[in-house]
């Protein structure tokens, strides 16, 4: 069966330490999908495929953790292989072993590397206090299975379209830091090059030392400082 032209789901499958990192001929969005059942972590997999996904496939929290770097235990011990594949999106099961969707979601909102990152989560079961818990601790979408391709659809949209609109925010973000910078230098020539003040020392108010006074440079002082530059491109 083939859908939009491919059939990538059917490639061979490469594998590292039990992680499947086959992926798609076309590489956009790079979804870690975490789920216990094999089955539902397969059919997942494949919708992601279909929508033209990058796909790492993981079957436990921890696992997902030591992917991304966040399970401490396993930091200190070995690495875990990988050569640090940045993730787009994660789409965890919820009830699973050692480790549940919701506790994996903590986890990932508690990290200052990887808070950005949306989280779905997929359960069977359609419990409302369940979805509200999840959705109050920052998740992105709360799936009910069985998933269907519509769902990934629109979730791999509205991720695409964020991607997107981060990207053009940092880029207007850089323009701006590039802007202020070339101005720091400019004003930092301009008070170089300029000739040195005639200004006298005397305390005599005449005609001339007052337009004198009123036509030299702006002291160093009076311009905006580094500092004060920062903390305005930082505040953007």
């Amino acid at each position: 069966m083939a859908r939009n032209g491919g059939v990538a789901w059917m490639r061979t499958t490469d594998k590292i330490d039990g992680y499947d990192l086959s992926t798609s001929d076309t590489e956009e969005v790079h979804v870690l999908a975490v789920d216990d059942s094999l089955v539902d972590r397969k059919v997942i997999e494949r919708l992601l495929r279909i929508s033209s996904c990058k796909v790492t496939a993981v079957d436990s929290g921890r696992r997902a953790l030591q992917y991304l770097g966040l399970d401490e235990e396993i930091q200190k011990k070995e690495t875990n292989g990988f050569d640090g594949l940045k993730v787009d999106l994660i789409i965890t099961d919820y009830c699973m072993p050692g480790m549940t969707g919701y506790e994996l979601l903590k986890k990932v909102k508690e990290s200052s590397a990887f808070r950005e990152i949306p989280v779905v989560i997929m359960s069977s079961e359609n419990v409302i206090a369940r979805i509200d818990r999840c959705l109050e601790e920052g998740a992105e979408d709360f799936i009910v299975k069985p998933v269907k391709l519509s769902d990934v659809k629109r979730i791999i949209d509205y991720t695409t379209t964020e991607l997107r609109e981060g990207e053009q925010r940092e880029g207007a973000r850089a323009k701006r830091r590039g802007i202020n910078k070339r101005k720091q230098r400019e004003g930092d020539d301009d008070l170089s090059s300029s000739p040195p003040s005639t200004l006298s020392s005397s305390t005599s108010s005449s005609p001339s030392s007052s337009i004198q006074s009123a036509t030299a440079p702006s002291s160093p002082s009076t311009l905006d400082s580094p500092t004060r530059r920062l903390k305005m491109t930082s505040s953007e």
